[in-house]
């Protein structure tokens, strides 16, 4: 079986969703408030999962941008913060 699929796992979007791409300008001004790419993937994947669940956004837009887009200008206008869990919290969580 090497190099064989899986028929359940797609590489491709399905059949009438559009492919989900981010513009690299609202990574970029969003990379200059959450310096470190492995926390903003995370920002991001937590406000878009909101934004699809009917939360509304918190800018304004004269564009229809995707909720992709729409989380990475919240995060580059100052609208969405996070705070790091300290080892305590983390100790906590984890009993």
């Amino acid at each position: 079986m090497v190099g064989r699929r899986d028929p359940r796992t797609r590489s491709t979007p399905a059949r009438g969703q559009p492919k989900s791409t981010m513009r690299d300008d609202y990574i970029q001004n969003a990379l200059k408030v959450i310096e470190d790419p492995n926390i903003l993937v995370n920002v991001v994947s937590l406000r878009v999962k909101q934004l699809k669940r009917g939360n509304r956004p918190l800018i304004e837009s004269l564009e229809k941008l995707s909720a992709e887009d729409t989380a990475l200008r919240e995060i580059a206008e100052g609208k969405i913060s996070y705070e790091l869990a300290t080892a305590a919290e983390l100790a906590r969580s984890h009993r």
